[in-house]
């Protein structure tokens, strides 16, 4: 290849000097580089591929999150992508995912397009110049967003495709420039390594940690309030989405954060704001007219608006992002049924049981066709990522719990007094109380009651909280209108399990909710 179009280890200034002058992107007035993803805005999740080997055919969890794809495919697009690549500019970058030192998995990534380099820079962490001296990368990474397959021979869905291969250690990332392929590709990568060969439990999760060095861990789909809540002023970032949890603590796999910027205020999200600046990237947004600053409103290309930046840029971040044993698990969910009690403590096997489910809700208006709530399950809150069967996660969870004395919290940041279109969203500020008051062991010695049907220990008294709210039921004026609906969310709880049933032990299945 020719050594004057092949960029190794640039600094964030030179892979923005490059991305603008091969117009990839532009300033914005704080300096961040917009980019546009093109066709793809998101995720592309039926064109995701795993290779089928010896290595994973009796392992990976098949089906249509993780669908296979022949080694001989993989061998020819592999040798088409390196031949094409011979003819572009290359910017490569040597880093590495997982800050525990024990676990971490060295990366090296070669992008045709410097602001995917940028994004890498960002979003993994960065090796000091004397850990670069002798790097040896456990993983390659090959993403070239202008390359396209061809379908008809070699096995992919469409032109665009993410493809693991994790025996020869190899991701292939094509047709689509959506930045997140490259990250979430890392992402699954651990979460078959770490809980397979190292029992670590690999989480899709932010966590923080309290000025007397205790950890929490928030789990939540899109819409939970998972950024809000673990954003706290008053405890230390660890990191936003991907961690593993060992024997010692725990620890973000990332160094950095890919947040949404759809409807970003500096009132709303102020640390998310002081973050977008130079070496920052913002992707398919827009400006205000006849300016540089960009229109967080503004849905003209995508609701998927997005921003990655290192953790540096986050004032009360830890870094190395190193975590203690994590004390308290928050189970977030948007439950638009206003069925889940606001705050409420769950046994070994109801965390078990709730972490496979990974339940929110949809309410109308968040998608084409949605009138009235709809139930919305994802296992282990990232069931997208997961190479694993679930209950594979779950026992590890279940194993942890026990052993390291962890309280785990289902918080309900959706409906009381009723369901959607009656009832009324659950206050942040109450919320954030009883987040607090669990933090700070508040709720330990006040009474508990368990719920008639989910079976969970809901604690009847609380900080700052009013007492009447606390019981879901109580809250409803036709309390028989309420059973009816809990029996009925129940019901769509016991019909998504069913599907995890061969695999659960006793334990796990205990957690359902009785009809």
């Amino acid at each position: 290849m020719d050594k004057q179009h092949f960029y190794f280890n640039l600094s964030p200034a030179e892979l923005v000097e490059h991305a603008l002058s091969n117009n990839e992107g532009t300033l914005t007035d704080v300096g961040g580089l917009m980019a546009d993803t093109g066709k793809y805005t998101g995720r592309s999740p039926k064109d995701r591929f795993i290779v089928e080997d010896e290595l994973t055919k009796n392992t990976i969890w098949w089906g249509d999150i993780n669908i296979p794809i022949s080694e001989e495919h993989f061998d020819s697009l592999h040798e088409k992508m390196l031949h094409h690549m011979q003819s572009r500019k290359i910017y490569a970058r040597d880093a590495y995912a997982g800050a525990d030192s024990r676990y971490k998995l060295n990366i090296r990534v070669y992008n045709t397009l410097a602001w995917h380099n940028l994004f890498c820079y960002n979003m993994f962490l960065r090796p000091s110049k004397e850990d670069l001296k002798d790097f040896e990368p456990n993983f390659t990474i090959l993403c070239a967003p202008e390359f396209e397959a061809n379908p008809e021979t070699d096995g992919t869905r469409g032109k665009n495709f993410a493809i693991l291969n994790l025996s020869k250690r190899v991701i292939l990332i094509g047709g689509t420039a959506y930045a997140g392929e490259i990250k979430k590709g890392i992402f699954s990568v651990l979460n078959f390594i770490l809980p397979h060969q190292e029992k670590v439990l690999s989480m899709h999760c932010s966590a923080n940690m309290g000025k007397k060095g205790d950890t929490a861990i928030f789990f939540g789909l899109s819409g939970t309030g998972k950024t809000t809540l673990s954003a706290d002023p008053d405890r230390k970032l660890i990191g936003d989405d991907e961690h593993g949890w060992t024997n010692n603590g725990v620890f973000n796999f990332e160094g950095g954060c890919y947040a949404k910027v759809i409807d970003l205020t500096r009132e709303k999200e102020p640390e998310i704001w002081d973050a977008i600046k130079f070496g920052a990237i913002v992707e398919n947004t827009r400006f205000f007219p006849e300016t540089r600053a960009v229109d967080y409103t503004n849905r003209e290309v995508t609701e998927n608006t997005r921003t990655a930046y290192p953790l540096n840029h986050i004032e009360n971040a830890i870094e190395p992002p190193l975590g203690t044993i994590p004390k308290n698990i928050f189970f977030l969910t948007a439950d638009a049924f206003g069925v889940i009690p606001p705050i409420s403590k769950l046994n070994p096997g109801q965390a078990m049981y709730h972490f496979i489910s990974g339940y929110t809700a949809k309410v109308a208006g968040t998608e084409m066709g949605i009138s009235e709530p709809q139930a919305t399950f994802s296992a282990c809150f990232g069931a997208a990522f997961l190479p694993l069967h679930p209950t594979q996660y779950a026992d590890l969870l279940g194993k942890k719990m026990k052993a390291q004395e962890v309280n785990v919290w289902l918080v309900n940041t959706g409906w009381t007094g009723g369901a959607f279109g009656v009832g009324s969203r659950m206050k942040l500020k109450y919320t954030r109380a009883m987040i607090s008051a669990a933090l700070e062991g508040k709720l330990v010695s006040v009474d508990y009651v368990q719920h008639n049907i989910f079976g969970v220990s809901i604690p009847q008294s609380c900080p700052k909280v009013p007492e009447e709210i606390l019981n879901p039921r109580d809250t409803w004026k036709d309390q028989l209108a309420y059973d009816l609906k809990a029996q009925e969310l129940a019901e769509a709880f016991q019909h998504n399990f069913e599907q995890y049933t061969e695999y659960a032990s006793d334990e796990i299945i205990s957690g359902a909710p009785k009809i």
